[in-house]
């Protein structure tokens, strides 16, 4: 009982802050603006493990690798602490290569919560302060679908498209994910 205790509060707590990063890295890589509610709960929940990660790794190409790299370590901490709590010996290629099939996992949770997210508030309440952010994280995602699916009567109906690819793509991340824990 005491390890399922153990493993549920490393699984959440480890995925919070694994989710947080990767939140950061997009929103650094998709260029979506720091200033606003989620932003700044981002910046301030996860500066500790990114300032000194980026003395040693520094940005690359405009990506930050520093906090993606820390996405990546603290997933794979994450899941060999949940390998040990459950009594299996896990190889260290199986960590690696599970801990970026779920940063894979975890970033398409992000885009299709954010599309679903953005296609409710525009119905609700299209001037909440997150509806830019939610638009800059969809937006690169929508425009190549925009370009091709024109909206039937005033319904732009992209959104449930690309919710439909996200969902077809987490199924053989899904297989992925368990044959890498297979190893």
């Amino acid at each position: 009982m005491l390890a399922r205790i153990a493993a549920l509060l490393i699984d959440t707590i480890g995925v919070f802050f694994v989710f947080l990063l990767l939140l950061r890295f997009h929103f650094q890589w998709l260029r979506v603006p720091f200033r606003n509610p989620l932003g700044e709960f981002v910046v301030a929940f996860t500066n500790w493990i990114v300032r000194p990660a980026r003395r040693v790794l520094p940005a690359v190409a405009g990506l930050d690798i520093a906090t993606l790299a820390a996405a990546w370590l603290l997933q794979a901490l994450v899941l060999w602490l949940l390998f040990l709590l459950a009594g299996v010996s896990p190889g260290g290629l199986a960590i690696a290569a599970g801990a970026l099939v779920d940063l894979l996992r975890y970033s398409l949770y992000i885009l299709g919560f954010a599309v679903f997210l953005q296609a409710i508030l525009s119905w609700v309440n299209p001037y909440t302060p997150i509806a830019p952010v939610l638009d800059a994280v969809a937006r690169p995602f929508l425009r190549p679908l925009r370009r091709y699916v024109p909206p039937v009567a005033n319904f732009d109906l992209t959104p449930a498209i690309l919710l439909l690819i996200v969902l077809v793509v987490l199924i053989p991340v899904g297989e992925l994910r368990a044959a890498v824990a297979s190893l």
